[in-house]
Formats: structure tokens, sequence, C-alpha cells
């Protein structure tokens, strides 16, 4: 069986690589880059991490600043008019991952005719997307989605009624700016979620069906390295080295679950579109379940997720190590405050017969190891509610 892999964009990464914006934009030709990003970055000051390098450097720009928190067309299409009139040449998008999925959104849109809905991953949309996109620059100012170094945008359409993945190696942004210090002021509870969206990234990728060595590499360093320093960023939140590390896990995330990602995020994308819950959140509290969905065939992948959780397995029996790695997720859950069930969250029982059409519907689940009928969609979520 043949196999594509491909690999990130090139990655400046460290504290203060924000500042090499202007160098970086000069060497990509831009002139006038719009700059996508949320309200809350620029009421917190960031922006001006960005702003200021780009004025110094002689790069004029052009805000947009209304990306939502689960991005939709109102986050894409207006930023796509200002792009058009205000004569722009690239995209710097600049926050979490809806900022940056944003950003790709408007970028394609700028030089694609297409309806979003027709690039569809789950319709072979990609096969839509040319090189012809302008140049993109990703700054990320959460450790959670990885989305600077990917190959896909995550945006709820209309059209379709759920978050719709959109797919393309073009996506990728050309560059990813990766500074720790632009986290360092995350609040605990963003931290932890979106640090449970890393975690979840590499577990799912580890344990998804198909060939791919290079990513469960990278998958179980993933885990190692988010299991090591997430609780500190938690709890310690102007650790530079704790930041700096969730920052690069994250990252490896995006990498690793080129793979495939599974049934986690098939029931997670629901719970951001009907009930409003935060994405890394949801995995947070849905991953115990679904690894324990799992388990009788993926038992010696979980045996081999104990070892990178950090327990001693040596002991302990096939079926103990697979228990001890998920029992290793709940409680890193519970270090880091993360609720035990959707419920705790806001999620009522009502809204579960919404949620699972939508579920099955999205692709995460067509390489979960364990097949995942609307039956099992449906017991999961109340065995989580």
């Amino acid at each position: 069986m043949l196999s594509t892999w491909a690999f990130p964009t090139k990655i400046i990464f460290g504290a203060g690589a924000a500042a090499q914006v202007g160098d970086v934009a000069r060497g990509l030709g831009i002139k006038r880059p719009l700059i996508a990003t949320d309200p809350g970055i620029v009421k917190s000051g960031l922006l001006e991490k960005l702003t200021a390098p780009l004025s110094k450097s002689g790069t004029g720009w052009t805000l947009f600043d209304r990306v939502e928190g689960n991005p939709t067309e109102a986050s894409v299409f207006p930023g796509v008019e200002i792009y058009r009139s205000e004569k722009c040449d690239a995209v710097i998008a600049m926050g979490g991952g809806s900022a940056i999925d944003a950003g790709k959104a408007i970028r394609l849109k700028v030089t694609h005719a297409l309806p979003l809905e027709q690039y569809d991953d789950l319709k072979n949309g990609g096969d839509h997307i040319t090189t012809n996109l302008p140049p993109m620059i990703a700054i990320a100012t959460t450790a959670g989605t990885g989305s600077e170094v990917g190959r896909s945008t995550v945006i709820t359409l209309k059209a379709t009624g759920r978050k719709t993945v959109i797919f393309s190696p073009y996506l990728m942004p050309n560059v990813a700016l990766e500074d720790p210090e632009l986290t360092l002021g995350l609040p605990p509870h963003l931290t932890a979620a979106t640090g449970m969206d890393a975690m979840t990234h590499h577990l799912e990728a580890y344990l998804a069906r198909g060939y791919h060595p290079m990513c469960d590499g990278i998958a179980l360093q993933g885990v190692r390295m988010v299991n090591c320093h997430l609780r500190t960023a938690v709890h310690d939140g102007k650790n530079l080295e704790a930041r700096t590390e969730m920052l690069a896990a994250a990252m490896m995330g995006a990498v690793a679950f080129q793979k495939g990602l599974g049934t986690v995020h098939s029931l997670a994308h629901p719970l951001s579109t009907v009930a409003g819950l935060h994405h890394g959140l949801t995995n947070g509290i849905l991953l115990p379940h679904v690894m324990r969905f799992n388990l009788p065939v993926v038992r010696d992948r979980l045996v081999d997720l104990a070892g990178a959780l950090d327990v001693d397995t040596r002991r302990l029996s096939a079926d103990q190590a697979a228990e001890a790695a998920i029992a290793a997720i709940e409680k890193l859950n519970t270090d880091i405050g993360i609720p035990k069930r959707l419920s705790d969250a806001g999620v009522k029982a009502e809204m579960i017969s919404i949620m699972v059409p939508k579920a099955m519907e999205d692709g995460c689940h067509q390489l979960n190891p364990r097949p995942t009928t609307a039956a099992d969609m449906e017991m999961l979520y109340r065995v989580a509610l």
C-alpha cells in the first residue's frame, strides 16, 4: 500500500520569534498583509508584538479582528472583502487555532471562486485547491491546535451544518513563527483546554488506523511532552520552559495527526456547533471514554502510551497497562481542572439526538481503530454526559 507523507513548513521557533515577522514578510515579498485575528488578541495588547516589528520594517498592514471562537463564514467573508478593498497581498494570522484557520480560509477565498462547501475534504474538495494562494505567515498564541503548521482549516458552514474540514497541502502557511512568550498570559482554563487538544491530537494519531511510523514517533514524544509540562503550564503560567515545551508539543500534534484522528474529534466537533463548547475542553472530557471504547482493538498501543504517560508497566499485564494509560489521562484532566462530565460543561441530554448524526457525518472517525456506529456515538455521548 502506498502512502503520501508531507511534513511542515518553515518554522522559526523560540522566545522572541514574533519579532522576526518584518524580516520574514520582506523575504516573502509582502508589502501590505491582512492581519487576521480576534478581539481578544487586540484587547490583550499582543497585537503590538506583531504590528511594531512590521511597522519598523516599513511594512504596511490592514487589520481584520472579527474572528469568532468557533469560526463560521462571518470569520471569513468580511476578511476577504477587506483584503480586496485594501489591496492586500498576503495574510498574517495571529491567535489560536480559530484565527489561523480563518486566515487560511480567507487566503483560499481571495483566489478561489467556488463556495467553501465545495472544498469539503469529505468530498475530496482539496482537488479544487491550487497553488494560486497568497503568502501566509502564522503566529500561534495558544498551544493547542498546531494549525500554524497544518494543512487544513476547520470552518462551520451553513451549507453543511457542521464543522467542515478543508484540506490541502497548499493551505500550509509559508512560515510559522513559534514564540512561547506570546502564550505566557493565557489563563489557566484555556491553557488546560488547549493543552488537552494537543494531547488528543497525539493520542488519536497514534491509535489511528494506517501505517505512518514517522507520525507515530512524533505522537509518542508529544504525549510525553504534554504529560510532563501541561500541569506546570496551567499552574505556573509564567514558566517559560513549560510554555515552550507545550508550544512545541502542540505543533508536533498537528504534524502527527497527518496520519489521522478518530472518534474523539467526531464527537467533539458537534459539541462546538450545538453546545458552544471549546474544542479542546470537549476533547479532554471525551478522550478517556473513547480510549476505553477502543481498548479491545488497540491494547498493545495503549501499553505504549502508558509508558509515554510515565506509567511503570514492568509488573503490569497488557490489560492492566492499557487501563493505566486511561487512568493517567483521567488524572491529568483532574490535575488541570478539566470537568469530568459533559454535563458539568453545560451539555444537555436533549442535545444528543441532534449531535449524533453530525458526529457520523464528520470524517475523523473514519480512521478510528474501532468502527463507530451511530449507536456507538450515542452511547459515548451518554457515558460522557
